[in-house]
């Protein structure tokens, strides 16, 4: 599948509001807002990012199709990647593609990352991407309504 990342638009985030909302996906993520089902905060935040410096914010297509998201945010020298994919699409590429393609978009480094600890594909698709384990912490997931440990990861200039 040919993997693009082009700017949001508005007709995406009907899909990622869909996204995030698969059980399965959602609980695999962990980290999600409190209330994903509560669509005007969903679209608050969204807007919100859309505006925001320094957010660097591109929706994942896959052959033309909206497969999900990725973005690049934070401050100066803690700034963060992440992403989302359609759990349709697990398990094909998609994600280390995007992945790949946003690094490129933004060259800047040093890049975190962080994924719940049995998260073992994304940690698999950011490992491919050059970013390495470097600490484990806990913190709450909205998702599971529990402590988790996650793992921090570091994508360093070499």
């Amino acid at each position: 599948m040919d993997v693009t990342l082009r700017e949001v638009h508005d007709s995406d985030l009907p899909v990622f509001f869909r996204q995030l909302n698969d059980p399965e996906s959602r609980h695999m993520a962990a980290f999600t807002p409190e209330d994903p089902a509560d669509r005007d905060r969903f679209e608050a935040r969204w807007a919100r990012n859309r505006a925001a410096v320094g957010v660097d914010l591109r929706t994942v297509l896959a052959d033309g199709d909206v497969v999900g998201n990725a973005a690049v945010y934070g401050e100066p020298g803690e700034r963060e990647v992440t992403y989302w994919i359609d759990r349709a699409y697990w398990g094909r590429g998609l994600a280390t593609a995007a992945l790949r393609e946003l690094l490129e978009l933004v060259p800047e480094r040093p890049l975190y990352a962080r994924a719940a600890a049995d998260n073992a594909g994304s940690l698999r698709v950011l490992e491919k991407c050059g970013f390495r384990a470097t600490a484990r912490e806990r913190g709450f997931a909205q998702a599971r309504g529990a402590e988790i440990d996650e793992v921090v990861l570091i994508l360093d200039a070499n």
